[in-house]
């Protein structure tokens, strides 16, 4: 029997782990992938995350790999604008964030569990029993689902996931190597047809993580991501001689989703992260959102864990992110149609990525 099991194994998860275990308490982590990524996807920390990541003696670790100077580039239709500076976060890629935190884990004596996937759930008043696709059978006190958007205890406990989302993709996204392109600026190209591609130097490689409106065939049909694809998306959107794309070591689709789980526990299993609510990218308010909440959490569950354990304790972890988290996703919403509105606009200035507008509170 363990204090808590946690699924899942990104920023939301490990952070909880350190939280906890930096507070003494049994941690075990499990995860369904046989191995950590090394893809860039959320890249921008807030200060609310930044503040996290000092009490769990992160920060230093982060900091020596991010920038904290961001210098939006900002063109349309091949025509340099202006460029802008954003301050007050710092820049990295997420499977740095999520390196650093698993040497923090380690440090305290506990390691991710790839390749255990999460298969069952059952709770009475003394713990859960969490069943793994292999048979193996952990006993906890409490469990946290911090296992993504397709979260499998969301679906395990019959969450609903409400909201709405695109079937069709409306970005596409990787990591690439663009030899020849400067690293001093996150260039950001926008043309007069409403498309645009983003280009963003990862610190602490030689890579650029890639976003741009999906490059679409005769039909109108949007054409699946690739390396081709995306130099034939940046030879239309940048304009820049000379430039090739080369080891494109991510390649993905990104579609628009707003949902949220209509309650953030089930007895003594919580949700936190996107297993709990996705939102539009606009304003990198998921990944610092997510990490929010395990700080609440943390919180929550070293009281339960340390005191009586009574439903109000259990109920303050809930009580605090559900408004939270309805307010990001509205706050999101809104920023990304100003986006989508921007990029048509010369001269406007865009809100992808960081940005200096506030976040709601307890983003």
């Amino acid at each position: 029997m363990t204090d808590v099991l946690i699924a899942g194994s990104g920023p939301t998860g490990l952070t909880l782990a350190c939280d906890l275990a930096l507070g003494g308490f049994a941690v075990r982590v499990i995860d369904r992938r046989t191995e950590p990524h090394h893809e860039s996807r959320g890249k921008g920390l807030l200060p609310g995350s930044l503040d996290v990541f000092r009490r769990l003696g992160v920060l230093e670790a982060l900091e020596a790999t991010g920038s904290k100077k961001v210098v939006l580039r900002k063109y349309f239709d091949g025509r340099h604008i202006n460029d802008t500076s954003t301050e007050g976060g710092l820049l990295l890629g997420q499977w740095q964030i999520e390196a650093a935190l698993r040497d923090r884990l380690a440090g305290l004596g506990v390691r991710v569990e790839y390749g255990s996937e999460l298969a069952g759930i059952s709770q009475d008043e003394s713990g859960v029993r969490a069943e793994l696709a292999d048979g193996t059978v952990i006993g906890a006190r409490y469990l946290a689902g911090c296992d993504g958007g397709r979260s499998t205890t969301r679906k395990l406990l019959g969450i609903p996931f409400e909201g709405n989302g695109q079937e069709e993709p409306a970005m596409v996204i990787g990591d690439v190597r663009a030899p020849g392109l400067g690293r001093d600026a996150w260039h950001q190209w926008f043309t007069s047809d409403g498309g645009g591609m983003l280009l963003c130097p990862m610190p602490g490689t030689d890579s650029f993580q890639l976003q741009a409106s999906p490059e679409r065939d005769e039909r109108g049909e949007p054409v699946p991501p690739s390396l081709e694809s995306f130099q034939r998306l940046f030879d239309r959107h940048a304009r820049v001689p000379g430039i090739r794309l080369v080891d494109a070591t991510w390649i993905s689709a990104w579609r628009v989703n707003v949902r949220m789980a209509t309650r953030m526990r089930e007895g003594r299993v919580f949700l936190a992260g996107d297993a709990a609510h996705v939102q539009p990218i606009a304003g990198g308010l998921g990944m610092n959102t997510g990490i929010q909440d395990a700080a609440a959490l943390g919180r929550t569950l070293a009281t339960a864990l340390t005191g009586p354990g009574g439903e109000e304790v259990l109920q303050a972890y809930e009580a605090e992110r559900l408004p939270v988290v309805a307010d990001v996703l509205a706050d999101t919403a809104e920023r990304y149609e100003r986006v989508m509105e921007a990029v048509r606009t010369p001269g406007h200035g865009t809100e992808v990525g960081m940005n200096r507008a506030e976040p709601p509170a307890g983003a």
